[in-house]
């Protein structure tokens, strides 16, 4: 390991390389930033650049792309909840309330330290338990993945406040409902398309989350024109400088939830076609959990605790997705896959001898890690006074701004008008949800894990003969969905516990 750390640092730290993680890392930010583009366009673009390049600095120079755009996501999901990428959703729920408050300065800034931490914790693991992690990843069967989308929809118990359990179950149900429109992948039929041809491929993540978070706020605004002086109150004070300040206190609160949710994250993002939304899911209702009922409070509403760990857990995942890619040729998700036709472009095939017959290109993407990390960091902290600007921004011109960006970021993923109707539909509807204080967060997560649900778990019952013992069949199986179902009921009982006791204290009161 020593000898292969060694060729790493000689490959990654030449200067041309250097300039290339510089290069990727600031275009991958800026790419990040933009609402309705993410990783995957900002790779798609980086290909004809990478290929009249040496492998290793190609290779270099996307991973550099990769975690720039999940380091840069955070910021237009803090500033003005257009969250274009599955894995900042989680940043929105406190990212944005902190950024009303005037503290758009000090969330940029928490979020850059917990992307920075998570991402060279994860660099740490991935160099010292790539080759042990890959072999642990590959005894995950369907069933298992299965078990794990059940415990990461537990997570809508953080999403839900005091008394709304049945109104989140109920979106995570409209969510799940969602992702089942579109053609049937294992038997090619449409289903729910109302005859519509332009549904046969289903519905668009980036259409959903757009409409449902930037759209519908900028329509909130408008129709809430009273709270407009409040609104341009909020935004000038998140111009202030002091407020990118991170106390003692916070930095303290701050540290354990970076360590669990790098652990975590990594671990997720090793796991083929999990990836850094859901880690950043799990780390959120993890930490809601583990907060206790006064700090737990405070989530969804500026939460020092719900801005740091998915912040945390998405750049650990995005890290850690390299372990199935590197070692396995196995591509974690949509960007990675890029990343491995890439690969392949080279003439290099990524598997479990790709550190013994390219030791350059393994080792030296693990080392570049670090330093890309250390450069987005550096370029990102400085920049923090004049992004958190944007909210200054009068809101006669901002709110535009936000409509523009999210109907042509839909419009150019698919180049469908029909896209952009059906976005104005939701968008209304979550409006209309919104009033009667429905959560969005839980339909999103219904969402994003409906599709992986529905075909590991097809997949599990045709291996075991459309049997449903494999729930219990395999230890891991089952050991997973008793903590899913411990982490949904836990709270109901605890909550039913604190209310008999107290009745039972009243009672000795009166007594």
């Amino acid at each position: 390991m020593i000898e292969g750390i060694l060729i790493g640092l000689g490959t990654a730290l030449t200067p041309t390389n250097i300039l290339f993680v510089f290069a990727g890392c600031l275009i991958g930010t800026f790419i990040g930033m933009l609402p309705g583009l993410g990783p995957m366009s900002a790779i798609a673009l980086m290909i004809p650049v990478a290929a009249s390049l040496e492998p290793a600095t190609g290779i270099i120079l996307m991973a550099a792309v990769y975690y720039g755009a999940i380091f840069g996501g955070s910021t237009s999901s803090i500033l003005i909840n257009a969250p274009g990428v599955a894995s900042t959703v989680a940043t929105s729920f406190d990212g944005y309330p902190l950024a009303k408050q005037g503290k758009a300065g000090k969330a940029l800034a928490i979020a850059a330290y917990s992307s920075f931490s998570g991402g060279v914790i994860a660099a740490i693991f991935l160099l010292v338990a790539a080759p042990f992690l890959a072999a642990v990843s590959l005894s995950f069967h369907s069933a298992d993945y299965f078990a794990l989308m059940v415990l990461g929809l537990t997570a809508v118990a953080a999403f839900a406040g005091k008394g709304d359990v049945l109104k989140a179950l109920l979106m995570t149900v409209i969510g799940l409902m969602l992702s089942t429109v579109g053609t049937d992948q294992t038997q090619g039929v449409p289903r729910f398309t109302l005859g519509l041809i332009d549904l046969t491929d289903g519905i668009s993540f980036l259409l959903l989350v757009m409409a449902t978070f930037a759209l519908s706020e900028a329509l909130i605004a408008i129709l809430k024109p009273s709270g407009d002086d409040k609104r341009q109150e909020e935004m000038q004070a998140s111009s202030n400088l002091g407020s990118m300040k991170v106390t003692g206190e916070e930095a303290r609160e701050m540290v354990p939830v970076i360590g669990r949710s790098s652990v975590l994250g990594f671990i997720i993002g090793v796991l083929p076609g999990a990836g850094a939304t859901i880690a950043s899911f799990l780390a959120y209702g993890t930490e809601q959990r583990l907060a206790g009922p006064e700090k737990g409070k405070q989530f969804g509403k500026g939460s020092i605790r719900g801005l740091s760990a998915p912040e945390t857990a998405n750049n650990a995942a995005a890290t850690g997705s390299f372990v199935p890619l590197l070692t396995l040729g196995i591509p974690g998700s949509g960007t990675t896959a890029i990343m491995l036709g890439a690969l392949i472009g080279y003439g290099i095939q990524p598997g479990p001898r790709l550190y013994i017959d390219q030791p350059a290109v393994f080792w030296s993407v693990i080392v570049s890690m670090w330093i890309g990390n250390i450069v987005l960091l550096i370029l990102n902290l400085p920049l923090i006074p004049y992004i958190a600007k944007i909210l200054a921004i009068p809101a006669r011109f901002l709110l535009p701004l936000i409509l523009f960006f999210s109907l042509i970021g839909v419009y150019f993923v698919s180049f469908n008008t029909f896209d952009i109707q059906l976005m104005v539909l939701f968008g209304l509807i979550a409006v209309l949800l919104r009033f009667l204080d429905f959560p969005m967060a839980p339909m999103i997560l219904g969402f994003i894990l409906g599709g992986m649900m529905e075909e590991n778990l097809r997949r599990a019952l045709l291996i075991n003969n459309d049997s449903w013992s494999f729930l219990w069949q395999r230890p891991l199986t089952l050991t997973i969905l008793i903590i899913a179902a411990c982490c949904l009921f836990a709270p109901m009982l605890w909550a039913n516990f604190q209310r008999l006791r107290k009745g039972a204290d009243r009672a000795g009161e009166g007594g």
